[in-house]
This record gives C-alpha cells, structure tokens and sequence, in this order.
C-alpha cells in the first residue's frame, strides 16, 4: 500500500474527521482538491486487493490556499460547486480517454 495524504478536520460537533486527498486541479486559477472520507472499513482491508470501488463513496471538492509551505482547505462556495463538478467530469473523461489511446 502506498503513502496516502491524510488530513484531519474537525466538524461543527468536534468530531475529528479524517480525509484522505485523492487528486489536486486547477479551475480558474484557483486549486483545488479532491477528498474522500477515510473510513474505518478503509483500514479493515490489508489483503493486497483494490477494495476502493467495492461501495459507493462520497468525493469533496475543497480550494486549496497556499501561504508559504502551509495548505489550508476550505469549503467551495455553493454557488461554484456546479462549475467545479462539471469541470471534474471534463477532466477524468479526457485523464481516461488519454489512458485508453495508450
């Protein structure tokens, strides 16, 4: 198993929420980030199987604000999360058309 980029938050009832960061974009000249919610059936599975498409999991888009060596991630706007998901949809589809001329 490889190095995962693990993130901790904390939600509105302080509970600790781990996240793990699946892939970075640009849009509009902001970055941003993909995230999946680290879950304790994640670490159940050390077979060497891919178990990651075995369920339905739910991906989060957050901006990414860099100062210096620091990352903070903060919630997208309401307003630009359509944008964004279309944005993501485009670039997968052109990320797999690519991988499957190869």
């Amino acid at each position: 198993m490889g190095d995962r980029d693990i993130l901790v938050f904390t939600d509105g009832e302080g509970n600790e929420i781990q996240m793990e960061i699946l892939d970075y974009f640009e849009y509009d000249g902001e970055e941003y980030a993909l995230l999946v919610e680290v879950t304790e059936h994640d670490h159940d599975h050390d077979d060497g199987h891919d178990h990651e498409h075995d369920e339905e999991t739910d991906v989060y888009i957050m901006k990414v604000i860099t100062d210096g060596d620091t990352e903070e991630f903060v919630p997208v706007e309401e307003e630009k999360m359509d944008e964004l998901i279309e944005a993501i949809e485009e670039l997968y589809e052109t990320e797999y058309e690519e991988f499957d001329e190869e």
